[in-house]
């Protein structure tokens, strides 16, 4: 193995109330999770506090999103700071769902990167092209564009565990292959050699996100440069504890 640590995240999304996440939190802490896992949970913000007084301290959330700057006139908007005041430690940025639907760029969530960084949140950064792209044979040249952007922002890659999510295969049937996943992982690694060094190349996280269940995981989990999940759906159901330990 590679030595990097496994790492799965639930990213809940827009899904979820007290009642439920009660629940999901009960079903989390009983588990027998993987210890050579590490597991964050994606949790909408005004649930965080909540999330995190009813999870075990083994279990890292997640913001699902973030501002640029500290505070000021932004109406709406959560900084790192105010994630990190209610127990948060990581932040998810960049997510498929954040460009295409809220046209969020490539600058502005390298910017947040670097700032949730600077803040002392550790982020999963997502990067994925859509079926457009795919068809059109683009998808390094995409994946490789949105890494550019971060890179010019990220100087310690120490903190960041990329997330690569094909868009296509989120919610369109289609799903990506265990060979198509890691043939776009062994090209980031070598872009992360020539671009960033080897020795970031080497140990920074790279997970797999688009359509990942309990019947899948496992498949993808035994390959070279998979080193994780993000899980969307199944991470609000039981089976997220048999994705956690895919590698068990």
């Amino acid at each position: 193995m590679s030595g990097r640590k496994f790492c799965v995240g639930g990213n809940w999304k827009m899904n979820g109330d007290q009642k439920s996440i009660a629940e999901i939190c009960k079903v989390l802490s009983d588990a027998q999770l993987d210890p050579n896992t590490d597991v964050v949970i994606g949790c909408p913000a005004i649930y965080l506090m909540f999330a995190r007084n009813l999870l075990p301290c083994s279990i890292g959330v997640a913001g699902q999103n973030a501002y640029k700057v500290a505070k000021g006139a932004f109406t709406g908007e959560i900084s790192p700071a105010m994630l990190k005041d209610v127990g948060a430690d990581w932040v998810i940025l960049g997510h498929s769902e954040r460009r295409a639907i809220f046209k969020e760029s490539d600058e502005l969530i390298a910017e947040k990167a670097e700032h949730a960084l600077a803040e002392g949140l550790k982020v999963i950064a997502c990067i994925g092209e859509t079926l457009e792209e795919r068809e059109a044979g683009r998808t390094n040249e995409v994946v490789a564009r949105q890494m550019c952007a971060y890179a010019k922002k990220i100087r310690d890659w120490t903190n960041v565990v990329v997330a690569y999510e094909p868009v296509w295969a989120i919610g369109t049937g289609k799903t990506a292959t265990p060979d198509q996943a890691q043939e776009v992982h062994a090209f980031l690694r070598q872009w992360l050699t020539e671009n960033i060094s080897k020795e970031v190349s080497n140990t920074l996280r790279i997970q797999y996100g688009g359509s990942v269940t309990a019947a899948n995981a496992k498949e993808l989990a035994k390959k070279p440069d998979i080193d994780g999940f993000l899980v969307g759906g199944a991470s609000l159901k039981p089976e997220f504890v048999d994705i956690v330990n895919a590698r068990k």
